[in-house]
Order: structure tokens, then sequence, then C-alpha cells
């Protein structure tokens, strides 16, 4: 039988950074229970000990803020833990995925979540919050983190969030730990609506998947 998505932890995870600077910053929100039950954040040395000031314009993170900052690498037994334990969601995972892999090509042997009682070295499949949006609600104009928050009425709770659990300095958009809680709350919120309270973990992950965007609305009910 599947297991309900509430009773396995979800690690909703957001980087800051590209492929020249490395991860300058990370966030992650375990998500159990149907809540949020641990926060991660914290910013890191970029690679080569610079980051481009474009990056720098977009995130807010300089020189001044990564001055005796550990590289992202020290966090290898976090982030296989991690893997190990619940699956990985992101907003447009794809970007979180690419800059994990480009650290540490593969993790541990770990469940895979999309087949029962298989494992796979792998770091996903993974749970994606923008593409279950993109198929439940294909009809909407923008996908965005910000813009998604806003229809669905959710800022309010966010920034309340964010009060508890970010640094004060990082609690806007494309500060990793703010956008992280963004993304768990558009996870919650569909884990609170009547016609997916019986959703399990291997349903997100199957629609998660970029194939999945064949099904019609109809199949995802």
């Amino acid at each position: 039988m599947a297991t309900h998505w509430s009773e396995v932890p979800i690690h909703v995870i957001d980087f800051e950074g590209s492929r020249a600077s490395g991860v300058v910053e990370y966030g992650v929100v375990t998500l159990l229970d149907g809540g949020v039950s641990e926060v991660q954040t914290r910013i890191c040395a970029p690679k080569g000990g610079h980051i481009p000031e474009a990056e720098t314009r977009v995130h807010g993170i300089g020189r001044a803020q990564t001055a005796g900052a550990a590289p992202f690498e020290l966090e290898r037994e976090l982030f296989m833990n991690l893997r190990s334990s619940g699956p990985l969601c992101a907003h447009n995972a794809a970007f979180e995925k690419h800059l994990l892999k480009s650290v540490w090509p593969y993790p541990r042997s770990s469940p895979d979540f999309l087949n029962a009682g298989r494992d796979v070295a792998d770091w996903g499949p993974w749970v994606d919050t923008l593409r279950l949006y993109e198929q439940i609600y294909p009809q909407m104009p923008e996908f965005g983190l910000g813009a998604l928050l806003k229809r669905f009425g959710l800022t309010a709770e966010l920034d309340a969030l964010a009060a508890a659990h970010c640094p004060p300095e990082r609690s806007r958009y494309h500060c990793a730990l703010y956008d992280a809680l963004g993304s768990a709350l558009l996870l919650l919120r569909l884990g609170r609506l009547e016609e997916f309270e019986s959703m399990n973990t291997q349903w997100l992950v199957e629609h998660s998947q970029p194939a999945a965007a064949q099904a019609g609305q109809q199949e995802l009910f």
C-alpha cells in the first residue's frame, strides 16, 4: 500500500548560486505530519572565492556575506542523509538537481519513492511543485514561485513562517530558506485540499516527472 505523503519526510530545498559560483546559500524545509518539522540554512563560500556581480544583484550575497563561510562541499553528510530519509523537492527541481550533481554526482543508495521496494543511487526522482501546479492548473498564466503564492493567498503565511525561521536579513525572495518555505507551502496547500487528501508520496513523485505532463487533468484527481 502506498504511503500517505504526510508520513514520509519530504525535504524541500532551494539553492542560491550558479554553475560559476556554486551553491552560495542553501535552505532546507523538512515536511512531516502535514507541517514544517525542521529547517536548515546557511551561506557558503563560493567556488574560486568569487561571486559574479550580476548574481549578487539578484540574491544579495557578496564578499561581505561570505567572508569566513565554509564551502558547500562540507555538507555532504547532511544532503546524503536527507536523500536517504525522504524524497527531495523543489520548485523547478532541475536547477537544484544540477547543482547537487555538480558537487556529488551520486548519493548513496536510497529509496526510489517512485517504485516501491527499489533503491537507486540518484538524487531523484524529485517532487517538483512547478510540474505539479503546471498539470493541476494548466490554465494559469504564470507558474513562478511568487506568482503562485500570491495567486493562492499564501504570502501572509509565508511571511509568518519566514519571521519564525529565516535570518532577518534573508527573509525575501531569492533567499534560499525563504524560497524553500514558499515551495513547501505550495505542497502543503495541495495536501489541505479535499480532493487531494489521500495523495501519497508515489503520486507526488510520479506527477513531478516531465513525462507526466502528458497526463490529462482528470488523471490527477
